[in-house]
């Protein structure tokens, strides 16, 4: 045997399991650091957290991809209500260290979920400015779980909205027209 057959491209080596922690303050150095990037190019309250939204679009794709691949072997979710408990379960513990809380529909609307954490990350060591008083950082977290839903062709619009004594909650309206009516069981 010649050792160069023995070893395998890193293409070919499973992806590990094992989940790489980052240290709590280089995340909130790194994301405190988008939230003055995205202020400083931002006119208002609502444009910054457009501009975290879609950065957050863009780690979700990503996100997306990884999980996906690590977890479930390349099969994506059909159903919604499976694919929300998903993210609800296994993607929050991924970004997040643990599960969110709640996963919910809307009693008054049938295309409404929302997702409850009473500890989101993003908004933990955030000190928001009193001109910037209705900031909610989570629009960051927004932007991923929605660039999530459009990978997996489950069309929403998701945002973020500050509950008292509840949280954060991460409020998804589906497009019904965009999804079959098997794929909403």
């Amino acid at each position: 045997f010649n050792m160069a057959d023995r070893r395998q491209s890193i293409l070919d080596r499973p992806t590990p399991r094992q989940r790489p922690e980052i240290n709590l303050n280089t995340f909130a150095l790194l994301f405190s650091e988008m939230v003055q990037y995205s202020h400083f190019r931002s006119e208002t309250i609502t444009d910054l957290e457009k501009k975290l939204s879609e950065l957050g679009y863009r780690v979700g794709l990503r996100a997306m991809e990884m999980v996906t691949i690590r977890e479930r072997g390349f099969r994506r979710e059909t159903k919604l209500s499976s694919l929300l408990v998903y993210i609800q379960t296994v993607v929050w513990k991924t970004l997040f260290g643990k599960a969110a809380e709640h996963l919910e529909k809307d009693n008054d609307a049938n295309d409404t979920y929302m997702i409850t954490d009473r500890d989101i990350a993003v908004n933990r060591f955030v000190s928001v400015p009193r001109e910037l008083g209705n900031l909610n950082c989570a629009a960051f977290v927004a932007g991923i779980v929605e660039a999530i839903l459009d990978g997996a062709r489950f069309p929403a619009h998701v945002s973020a909205h500050t509950v008292p004594d509840k949280g954060t909650t991460i409020l998804m309206k589906f497009d019904l027209s965009a999804i079959p009516s098997d794929a909403m069981q």
